[in-house]
């Protein structure tokens, strides 16, 4: 079949089309017959106890509690058994640090479900900054009805521990809002027909006054409909007051604005450098090599300037940090005085403290130990007393998590040592594991860093069941962190071979191109029509643990989300002959309509566009509905999504174990959640068994208990 449009790539016949319709019956029909047949398989094996197991870490009392400063209180969510859908509220600092933390409740999701007939799902709070920064009252509160991204604003009063009668109710939409006033917001959301974008997201941004009715409120700044979204906020920090406008283009550029004179200003930058405004200053981070005023500021540098200067025609830059092949930045955070770097070396955590007012003088934080993760940001900038503070994160494969808090010296070293505030208490045992950093060759010759976690005595044999998992895709970053659900999941399983030998599931982290471990150019190296890297690269690494010993074809699994289960998808579909078998989550798969269904085509700048037929020669070759052959081999396979995934949807993941089935592909399971969005899970019941499916599939898979 060809197209009638020569400059579209020509259309298919898609035998599974109708599945797309997401609520029709006979759809969910279809659903809930492979829901069925998925549960059947799984309640034969230990399913039932390894979900109860990880539910105990997610509902566990002892977690940490990660707290958000404003004002004088800290704020915080938290679920538990009692309470699934979670309680939002908040403490003093003197109260936090104590043994036994006393929260005042602020808000019952469980209570205001029942209430309201609707099963609401936290999406955080934004608050109003108060006139003296310390006494915040109003904030408004992100509620999605199901879990998606499409989600509810309301106005909410922390003192009266209540919605403000009569107060700013945002429908459900997928919005944009933020406060410009006591009694004015920015809002971004579907205002009707032309308000959104093709990807999905709102294409304006207007002044709400109280009081005003939505559709009344006043144009304040658009975008076309082909760019991905707009965006408008008010800066209010005292003495700094301003706002500033992001035109969205894709998700590697965008048009950042200044609003002076009653005009929208836009900043004299290349559209793919990032852009940071902090007081008066102003940070760059271009994501191409960037000549200004004939100096070349290489791909991943950061460069900061005087806002002021800089607006005013004086492109003056300081760089402050300059990429090097193994290291690279991740995120940066402003203390009142100081300029906190998270850096990666070689995927382990480096971080560097600058002092603006002292000519960028830079200096190492003494605060990461090889093979970790830890980042540092400010606890609160503005205040008076504790405006140099910040939080530091530090966690491992093996190492719980640590929340520390410590305060920059100002005028002299930056040698500070944190505090322990709170640790997370161990979920597994790790006793005899080890974590090791390898690195395997691809097909180009680039070197590609994986994470191993398992045993040290490991017989390197082949016959280890071992879990590769990996991602790929948006300059995202994969780095060493503490999961109880890892490790109890799959790190504390054993099972004894036919020769008697002891077997522990071994969990690898694989860090390939697409990723943001190396910077920019790690990330722009597997981009489009050469997204095939990335996929070779994650290939390379499960050659490398069969040419190690560690795992066979046959004791090999892979698994990955969202653009990891594109990942895994072609996997499957690629390389079927590297696994035993693939757990592939709330995937894109169908990569010929993936920018028709849900936000996909906000992606293009990822993948390629698909209707363009140049580049859909490159995209058809890792788009996995359509490399599926009948008369393959495949590895046992389970594709898992969400009904109410508004960002990927459940259409791909569908349309591909529908395929598979029809032509016999080899075991094939499908399970959709009918609720809790891109996440898969509106509670931690519904974490605990989206992971412990994905767990129990793979390991009955890799030690036989499939056959």
């Amino acid at each position: 079949m060809t197209s009638a449009n020569p400059d579209q790539a020509p259309a298919e016949t898609d035998e599974f089309l109708w599945l797309e319709d997401i609520y029709g019956d006979r759809q969910l029909d279809w659903v809930r017959r492979e829901n069925a047949v998925t549960e059947e398989l799984l309640s034969r094996t230990g399913f039932e106890r390894t979900e109860e197991r990880l539910l105990e870490v997610l509902d566990s009392t002892d977690r940490i509690p990660m707290a958000g400063k404003r004002g004088d209180h800290y704020y915080n969510f938290w679920r538990d058994a009692e309470h699934p859908k979670g309680l939002w509220r908040r403490t003093t600092w003197e109260s936090y640090v104590a043994p036994d933390t006393e929260w005042e409740v602020l808000l019952d999701l469980d209570e205001l479900s029942a209430a309201e007939g609707t099963e609401w799902v936290w999406g955080g709070s934004l608050f109003l900054r108060p006139a003296d920064g310390v006494s915040y009252r109003r904030a408004l509160l992100v509620l999605s009805p199901d879990g998606g991204d499409a989600a509810r604003y309301r106005e909410f009063d922390v003192v009266d521990r209540a919605f403000v009668p009569g107060g700013f109710d945002i429908p459900t939409a997928k919005s944009r809002i933020s406060w410009a006033g006591e009694d004015t917001l920015y809002v971004g959301t579907d205002f009707g027909p032309g308000s959104m974008t093709t990807s999905s997201y709102p294409r304006t941004s207007r002044i709400l006054r109280r009081g005003q009715e939505l559709a009344d409120a006043e144009l304040y700044f658009e975008v076309p409909e082909d760019h991905m979204m707009a965006v408008v906020q008010r800066d209010q920090t005292p003495g700094f007051e301003r706002d500033i406008a992001v035109d969205i283009i894709d998700f590697y550029n965008t048009r950042t604005f200044l609003r002076e004179g009653g005009e929208w200003v836009q900043l004299d930058v290349p559209l793919d450098v990032n852009v940071d405004v902090h007081r008066q200053w102003l940070l760059l981070r271009p994501r191409t090599d960037w000549e200004l005023d004939g100096e070349i500021h290489p791909a991943g540098s950061l460069l900061a300037a005087s806002l002021a200067d800089f607006t005013g025609g004086n492109r003056k830059v300081h760089r402050i940090f300059t990429p090097e092949p193994s290291t690279s930045l991740q995120s940066w955070s402003w203390t009142r005085d100081r300029l906190l770097l998270n850096l990666l070396r070689d995927v382990s955590s480096q971080i560097t403290v600058l002092a603006p007012e002292e000519g960028w003088r830079a200096e190492l934080l003494d605060a990461c130990p090889p093979l970790h993760s830890v980042d540092a940001y400010a606890v609160d900038d503005e205040d008076e007393k504790a405006g140099n503070d910040y939080w530091l994160i530090s966690t491992g494969f093996l190492t719980p998590s640590t929340v520390s808090r410590g305060t920059l010296a100002v005028g002299g070293s930056e040698g500070s040592t944190a505090t322990p505030v709170k640790t997370s208490p161990a979920f597994f045992d790790t006793s005899g594991l080890t974590v090791e950093q390898h690195f395997a060759v691809s097909a180009d010759g680039t070197r590609v860093p994986y994470f191993q976690v398992g045993p040290k005595d490991l017989v390197l044999d082949g016959g280890n069941p071992t879990l590769l998992n990996g991602y790929g895709g948006f300059e995202a970053s994969l780095t060493p962190a503490y999961s109880g659900m890892v490790g109890r999941g799959w790190l504390e399983r054993r099972i004894t071979d036919a020769d008697g030998v002891e077997r522990r599931g071994v969990y690898v982290l694989a860090n390939i191109r697409g990723g943001g471990e190396y910077g920019p150019a790690w990330h722009r190296a597997a981009l489009q029509e050469n997204r095939h890297r990335a996929y070779e690269d994650f290939a390379a690494v499960a050659e490398d643990l069969a040419a190690r010993g560690v795992a066979s074809r046959e004791h090999l699994g892979c698994t990955g989300r969202s653009n990891g289960g594109l990942l895994v998808g072609n996997m499957l579909t690629t390389y079927p002959h590297l696994f035993g078998a693939v757990s592939c989550g709330v995937p894109l798969l169908d990569m010929r309509r993936y920018t028709k269904l849900s936000a996909g085509y906000s992606w293009i700048a990822e993948y390629g566009d698909p209707d363009d037929p140049a580049q859909w020669e490159f995209v058809q070759t890792f788009s996995p509905y359509h490399l599926i052959r009948e008369g393959v081999s495949y590895p046992p396979a389970l594709i898992w999504t969400a009904t109410s995934d508004d960002r990927v949807g459940p259409v791909q993941a569908r349309k591909m174990a529908a395929r598979m089935k029809s032509m016999g592909a080899g075991k094939v399971w499908f399970h959709e959640a009918l609720e809790g969005g891109h996440a898969g899970a509106a509670d931690n019941r519904q974490s605990a068994r989206m992971y412990a499916m994905s767990y129990e599939f793979l390991w009955e898979a890799l030690t036989g208990g499939l056959a």
